[in-house]
């Protein structure tokens, strides 16, 4: 069975396409996904109605990056409340992003007019976030755009989930691997990944550990070069990728590896169950 370890099926840009999706996802033999939550009065709600809708769906709540500035009084209450009141819910999508923090990029029609939040501020609620996960032993789905550096010093200053966490769509250099395999990290190749052009990123992936891999899709974002599965209707641009784009993300990454298919797939289900469903 395939998983996905980080995607967005609450996005308003897959509610219509739903029925479809779940067709298709069954078509690859999908055995799980991990839904993530990205602000509590925006789409917490959503995924909550997901996970009851779809019995693959492990839901996760976190803060965005993109969202911490945004945040409301109450976010730690209600950040516990979801938590605490979904038992198989974990910690994500948290994470810092200096991406956002260049010049004009609060223009940038993928951040909606969010005013980005300094890097120092997102270390606090990313820290306190993942301080939360580790006290409950939840997985922690991170984000890091442009902020590795920063992330590792929140990381090594903060306590970390016995199960680990995942760095998803890992962009960090091949250097780097061992550094975060210290520390806990899994690594999840991400659809957009397949673009040869890729070359660092690629190249990172190729000596990540085995039982430190994981795949996603990011769906809706981050489609690949040529996508397989496509949806009805759907303007080309960043916010087009296809959940069952998942199987092309494992076919390449065999291929990467130099790897057995279906030992690839045998490992990456071993790993998905030990950080997120054991």
């Amino acid at each position: 069975m395939l998983y996905d370890a980080h995607n967005h099926l609450q996005f308003e840009e897959l509610t219509p396409h739903l029925d479809l999706i779940a067709t298709d996802l069954a078509a690859i033999n999908l055995g799980g996904a991990v839904v993530n939550g990205t602000h509590p009065d925006d789409d917490w709600d959503d995924v909550v109605a997901l996970a009851a809708r779809f019995d693959w769906v492990i839901p996760s709540f976190g803060i965005h990056p993109w969202d911490v500035s945004a945040r409301p009084d109450d976010w730690q209450l209600k950040f516990i409340h979801y938590l605490e009141t979904h038992p198989r819910a974990h910690v994500g999508e948290i994470g810092l992003d200096r991406w956002i923090l260049e010049l004009g990029r609060d223009k940038d029609p993928m951040l909606n007019g969010a005013a980005p939040a300094p890097i120092e501020e997102q270390m606090e609620i990313c820290a306190w976030q993942l301080r939360w996960a580790a006290d409950h032993n939840r997985a922690a789905t991170i984000h890091c755009v442009r902020a590795w550096g920063p992330l590792l010093d929140v990381l090594r200053s903060t306590p970390i989930p016995k199960r680990g966490f995942l760095l998803h769509a890992y962009g960090g250099s091949s250097e780097q691997v061992a550094e975060f395999v210290k520390l806990g990290a899994y690594f999840s190749y991400n659809t957009s990944l397949i673009d040869p052009r890729k070359i660092r990123q690629r190249k990172a992936f190729q000596v990540v550990p085995a039982d430190r891999l994981l795949v996603e899709t990011d769906a809706p974002a981050f489609p690949p070069p040529q996508p397989y599965y496509t949806l009805p209707n759907q303007k080309p641009g960043n916010w087009q990728n296809h959940p069952a784009n998942l199987a092309m993300a494992y076919a390449d990454l065999a291929d990467l590896r130099g790897e057995d298919r279906s030992t690839l797939e045998t490992a990456i289900e071993t790993n998905f169950q030990r950080l997120f469903t054991s």
